[in-house]
């Protein structure tokens, strides 16, 4: 059995595709079919159900993909932590990061960090509040600042800032009148918010549900700008963090009369190694 068997199965697992896996791992899809088909010789069972249109695991497929995720994780963090004792004064973490923070805090944090440590590389992967503890669970990134209110179990959080989330209206709304705006005022409106994997987006649509109403969302998008500028030119309403959402003057802000609360988090997979450069990123954030 060799160990690059097993990256292969795993990744064909993620991908739930012989074909899109090849292309993950940039290698020829016969490479793989070859190596997988030579792991199920050895272990004597079928890991991979091919009768469907889709690659589906088999029971014994289930049972060895969880033994094969530890196995590699943990020779990940093997790896990583050998590095750091072979090159203490540099380090690199991945970290995600949501469009909605993409212009808040996370610019201030990692100038400050980076004039620091300008030795340590920081690379940014941009995903949704509701994909980032995914990432973290399988070990894609070492870091996530996200927006929540609940953190799974497996990970471990420093609060970076809390606030509310507010209205935003285009400039002459008659909402904009109110110095607070009730939840049932907006059944009307015509929504543009951000995308599915948006903390914000589900919180808007769970205060929709609360008030019964189905929203009409005309637009989603994972860019705060085209957002802000479709509020602005009067295409909809929509909901925005308020340290985000008051930096653009153009477009009228209001708070909810029932608040809807938030937190900005920076967690981490408290099952995994954590490397110096992480470590020291959490340190840093912690002490801010």
């Amino acid at each position: 059995m060799e160990l690059r068997q097993l990256e292969y199965f795993q990744m064909v697992c993620r991908c739930n595709s012989i074909t899109k896996a090849a292309a993950e791992l940039h290698i020829a899809q016969p490479s793989i079919t070859i190596a997988i088909k030579k792991l199920e010789d050895e272990l004597g069972v079928t890991l991979l159900d091919r009768t469907q249109r889709q690659i589906t695991l088999t029971t014994e497929g289930q049972v060895f993909l969880q033994r094969i995720d530890d196995i590699l994780n943990r020779l990940h963090d093997a790896t990583v932590e050998m590095n750091d004792y072979r090159i203490l004064q540099k380090g690199s973490i991945r970290i995600g990061v949501p469009s909605t923070i993409g212009t808040f805090p996370f610019p201030n944090l990692f100038a400050r960090f980076q004039k620091l440590y300008p030795h340590f590389k920081l690379t940014v992967v941009e995903a949704g509040s509701l994909t980032i503890p995914t990432y973290l669970e399988r070990g894609d990134i070492e870091l996530g600042i996200m927006i929540t209110s609940t953190i799974s179990p497996r990970l471990a959080t420093v609060s970076i800032a809390t606030g509310q989330i507010l209205v935003c209206l285009p400039p002459g709304h008659p909402l904009s009148n109110l110095s607070n705006i009730d939840f049932n005022e907006l059944r009307n409106e015509r929504f543009v918010l951000l995308k599915e994997d948006s903390y914000s987006r589900q919180l808007i649509l769970a205060e929709c549900k609360k008030h019964q109403f189905t929203p009409n969302i005309v637009f989603s998008s994972s860019q705060i700008e085209t957002v802000r500028s479709l509020v602005e030119q009067g295409v909809g309403i929509s909901f925005l963090v308020d340290a985000v959402a008051q930096k653009h003057g153009t477009i009228i802000t209001r708070p909810l009369t029932e608040p809807l609360m938030y937190q900005i988090a920076l967690a981490w997979n408290k099952e995994r190694y954590l490397s110096k450069a992480t470590k020291l990123f959490i340190d840093f954030v912690a002490a801010t």
